[in-house]
Parts: C-alpha cells; structure tokens; sequence
C-alpha cells in the first residue's frame, strides 16, 4: 500500500461554488496510485466540499438559494456572530454538507459519474484562502 498527501491552497470568491476536481485530478496523477481512494478534506468550519452536477450550473443556483432560505443570515436567529452575520449561518450549511470526500480511484483516475464535480464550497461573504488537504492510499 502507497500513501500521497498534498495540501491545496483554493483562493474563494466569497461565497459561491469553486470547482476543483481539475486540481485534486492532478494530485492523483502526481500520486502514481493506479488503484485506491482518494480523500479530501476542507480545514475550516465555514465552507464545505461537495460532488454535485457539472454540467447545468442551474442545479449550482438552486442549491445556493435552496440553503439560502434553509439557514437565512439573520442575526437575530444566532448567539455567535464574532466575524459577522454570515458568521453562525456559514457554520450550520458546513455541518449539513461535507467537509470531507472520498473517491474511488481506477487506472489512474478518480471514478466519477459523467456529470459529476468537485466543488469547494465557500459558505462566507467575503473571499478567504482555503486549505483543502487531498489524501491518497492505494497501489
């Protein structure tokens, strides 16, 4: 069994939907694994990583306003709001997705549907460096 690890640095938008299966993609073909799983994980509390639809970016839209109603940045509705009213609202839509992955890797590749994406989901208004560790174990 072979391990790879690299750290990605994602530089967000503020908050909006940041593709970045091009970049873990490069991390397993830096990795030599031909067969295995790959794992990433996102280093903070306030965005989150999903797989979702790559194709009809509506499908991204109507999640955005979907969580957008579902956890409202209302400061009346939280206690914490240390950096902000987008504070609390962005810590509870990182606990309803993920902030880890895994998947699949064959012959080199990562084992994705068609119309599948990576996604950094950025859960804050305003832009932030984000650290996204990809782990890699296989042969």
């Amino acid at each position: 069994m072979n391990y790879y690890q690299q750290s990605l640095t994602i530089k967000t938008r503020g908050k909006d939907f940041h593709p970045i299966t091009r970049d873990v993609e490069n991390v397993v073909n830096q990795s030599g694994i031909e067969t295995g799983l790959c794992t990433i994980f996102v280093r903070h509390t306030s965005a989150s990583l999903i797989i979702q639809e790559n194709a009809d970016p509506d499908v991204l839209t109507d999640l955005s306003h979907f969580f957008s109603k579902l956890v409202p940045e209302d400061s009346k509705l939280y206690v914490h709001s240390t950096e902000g009213p987008d504070d609390m609202p962005a810590h509870i839509r990182s606990m309803l997705t993920k902030t880890s992955e895994q998947i699949p890797i064959s012959q080199g590749r990562l084992v994705l549907g068609t119309w599948q994406g990576i996604y950094l989901w950025e859960h804050r208004q305003r832009s932030h460096q984000r650290q996204v560790v990809v782990h890699i174990n296989g042969k």
